[in-house]
């Protein structure tokens, strides 16, 4: 994936603009996270740059469709993003999510003069320029999350892509690999009361096409949104009072679609198999020490294995 692949694909010129960020930045390692769960046709991740898919609405309520890309410039501490045509006058919609989605906004060095200590536990577990891999589409993330409860990161990732692929809008890009979006809530609500029996065949458990179809309910009524200023613990509790969503899936939410510093999905499966043989009880004492960074802690760990 190249400049000269995004820019004679005969769209257009695609658009340009940059983010800052504070050094250090371990870019290799978000890269690699996002890599290996890149939804087919909706994400791509080639020669150091992601690329993905966008459809969304304005204000107006117009549709608009396209793609963006990135890559780092660790020359000038800063990276470089690229979009279609077709986003223009997108630009500050788009830059907030790409800080989110790669934690453009952390303070590295004060995130890790509280957890530099780590590596006295295990070296290895937490460097400087450690960061917590958000989303683009807090929505998309979720869903992710619950398709990812119980399974492998490439059988969630293979559910995901199915779903795209028969449920998301086409999108036309110049990009190899994107194709389609991510479905929406809207989306997900169309298929009604019956949504086992469209997601059933794409592999998805009757349980769990039940929560995805309810926390669509729940975004669509207005009555859940991610990045809301609302007391991040009254979010997670509502999110819990859906049948199919626990504290390891509400915390992983909290971590990815809510960027809560302090989320801490301590069963999550890396974190116990890292820690071992700890248990829960004592992992959870230990993590004490890492507030209020825990998100930041539970990546470093992932980043370790």
């Amino acid at each position: 994936m190249t400049n000269d692949q995004i820019n004679q694909a005969g769209t257009g010129s695609s658009l340009e603009f940059t983010l800052p960020y504070q050094p250090p930045f371990l870019w290799d390692r978000l890269l690699d996270f996002w890599a290996g769960r890149a939804i087919l046709g909706v994400e791509v991740v080639s020669q150091g740059r992601y690329a993905r898919t966008v459809r969304m609405e304005t204000d107006q309520g117009q549709v608009l469709t396209g793609w963006f890309s990135l890559e780092n410039d660790p020359d000038h501490d800063q990276v470089r993003v690229w979009t279609s045509p077709s986003l223009q006058g997108q630009q500050a919609f788009l830059e907030a999510r790409v800080r989110h989605m790669f934690d453009l906004d952390s303070d590295p060095l004060a995130i890790a003069q509280r957890l530099e200590s780590m590596n006295e536990i295990q070296e290895g577990l937490f460097f400087a320029g450690t960061r917590v891999p958000g989303s683009y589409d807090p929505f998309e993330m979720a869903v992710r999350a619950i398709l990812g409860q119980q399974i492998t990161v490439k059988a969630a990732q293979t559910l995901a892509g199915r779903l795209a692929s028969q449920l998301g809008h086409p999108v036309q890009t110049p990009v190899p690999g994107l194709t389609h979006s991510f479905p929406s809530p809207s989306q997900i609500m169309d298929l009604g009361p019956d949504i086992a029996d469209f997601l059933g065949p794409l592999g998805v458990t009757g349980r769990r096409s039940q929560t995805i179809g309810a926390l669509a309910a729940l975004i669509q009524s207005g009555e859940m949104d991610f990045l809301s200023d609302a007391d991040i613990h009254t979010k997670m509790k509502r999110l819990m009072d859906i049948p199919g969503i626990g504290p390891w899936t509400a915390h992983y939410m909290a971590m990815r679609a809510m960027r809560w510093s302090d989320a801490f999905p301590g069963s999550d499966y890396g974190v116990k198999k890292v820690l071992a043989p700890r248990s829960q009880k004592e992992i959870h004492e230990l993590a004490e020490a890492w507030r209020p960074w825990r998100a930041y802690a539970v990546a470093g760990i992932w980043n370790s294995r």
